[in-house]
């Protein structure tokens, strides 16, 4: 579809608007250009009857002059003036891939310099500008809802099965696959050699104690059952009662005792153990069997793969909701960001740094790519659609240089022809 010069492309109303004040100017220039031509005529066909509208002559001559060479000087920008392919003219088509990459150049250099991001950077404290945004109200509610959007898009995006085998890869790769023998051995001797078996062993005695004490009956003929039928039930039941005494009895000491054979003994084993998982190569392989069994059953599979789901269930009905407790949970922590943001002046020093020093790097190594991005799309335009593109955007202005150069070229054309007439020819006539 063949391009209509006549609106330079205007596409927004903002663009026909531009064009309409073009025009407007344009016809100015014009017409200004056309009295000069008529006040010309006028005077030079009058001139020898009153003299004194040599001046005016000269003067109006000296604006047509001055407004066609503006007049010319400006549409060689964008054209060639009445189509004849004058040299040196239609400029901005011609020119197109040099201003292209003049622009691109002038802003890797004079936008894009080191020191230049590094005084805007240093002048502005972006996190506590961060802060004070957080701080207004509703703000922290809006960002929220862009991130609950954000990652509701990712969940409906992702595919299931693909997620379900990226977390199954990496857990494979970082969990699973990597013997487990030397690092339980190593992670057992550290827990012993810290003495956190202590604990676990005081909470399992008193709870045991309690459960002894609480539940004697447990032991009715747990022993006489296995004692000869011959041996009187009077003794099977001080059998039975001794028994659980004493296994009150042992589950107390182990309590209070500190330095009980039994705490000796579980650490003595759970050393032994670190050592064995650490160097045993029997021991190892059995562990390693028994993981895969467990981590390759169907079941494991099917239960990962249910969690997910349920997990995503849940994540998407807690962000497409505003009065869940995820999202109320989201936009108290960003107020509350946003308070330490203001309050703490460290903070604020340790993030404006960091992303002083990424922003600078970035553009430090990406300058000349974000510069080129000019420089391509100026060279990707069309020569003709750009010249009318830069046309709409200052073409207005560069009418008031026709303007100018009719009012000047006429004033001009009066100072000559007044010193001609009233300096140079008195003197040529007297010599």
């Amino acid at each position: 579809m063949p391009r209509n010069r006549r609106t330079l492309g205007a596409i927004t109303p903002a663009d026909f608007s531009r064009l309409a004040q073009l025009r407007r100017m344009q016809g100015v220039a014009l017409a200004l250009l056309g009295i000069m031509a008529i006040i010309f005529i006028i005077s030079f066909a009058l001139q020898q009857q009153y003299p004194w509208l040599g001046f005016v002559r000269a003067a109006s001559e000296g604006g047509m002059v001055g407004g066609l060479a503006d007049w010319f000087a400006v549409t060689a920008l964008f054209r060639h003036p009445l189509g004849i392919r004058i040299p040196h003219t239609n400029l901005v088509s011609s020119k197109k891939d040099e201003i292209g990459a003049g622009l691109g150049s002038f802003i890797e250099e004079n936008f894009l310099a080191d020191d230049i991001v590094h005084e805007k950077l240093a002048g502005i404290s972006g996190a506590r500008a961060a802060g004070q945004w957080l701080q207004q109200p509703g703000n922290a509610a809006r960002l929220t809802e862009m991130a609950s959007s954000a990652g509701l898009g990712a969940l409906t995006v992702l595919d299931d099965r693909d997620v379900q085998e990226l977390i199954e890869a990496l857990v494979r790769r970082h969990v699973i696959d990597p013997a487990w023998g030397p690092l339980l051995g190593r992670g057992l001797d550290s827990f012993v050699g810290g003495g956190h078996q202590e604990p676990l062993i005081d909470m399992a005695a008193n709870r045991l104690e309690e459960w002894l004490v609480s539940h004697p009956e447990a032991f009715e003929r747990m022993v006489s059952t296995r004692l000869p039928a011959w041996v009187p039930s009077i003794a099977q039941r001080f059998v039975d009662e001794r028994v659980h005494s004493e296994a009150v009895r042992f589950a107390r000491a182990v309590k209070e005792d500190r330095r009980h054979p039994f705490r000796v003994a579980a650490a003595r084993f759970l050393s032994d153990l670190a050592r064995d998982l650490g160097e045993k190569t029997e021991l190892q392989e059995q562990l390693e069997s028994f993981k895969h069994e467990v981590f390759d059953s169907p079941r494991i599979r099917s239960l990962a793969a249910s969690t997910w789901v349920a997990a995503r269930t849940a994540l998407i009905e807690m962000l497409q909701d505003p009065e869940s407790e995820l999202r109320i949970r989201m936009v108290a922590a960003l107020q509350d960001f946003g308070r330490r943001l203001l309050a703490d002046r460290t903070l604020q020093y340790k993030i404006d740094v960091w992303v002083m020093g990424a922003v600078e790097h970035l553009v430090h190594r990406y300058r000349h790519d974000l510069a080129n991005v000019v420089t391509e799309t100026v060279q990707r335009w069309d020569a003709q659609e750009a010249s009318e593109k830069i046309e709409l955007q200052i073409g207005k202005d560069l009418q008031f240089i026709r303007i100018n150069g009719t009012v000047v070229g006429s004033l001009a054309g009066l100072a000559i022809y007044t010193v001609a007439t009233l300096v140079i020819a008195p003197l040529a006539a007297a010599a």
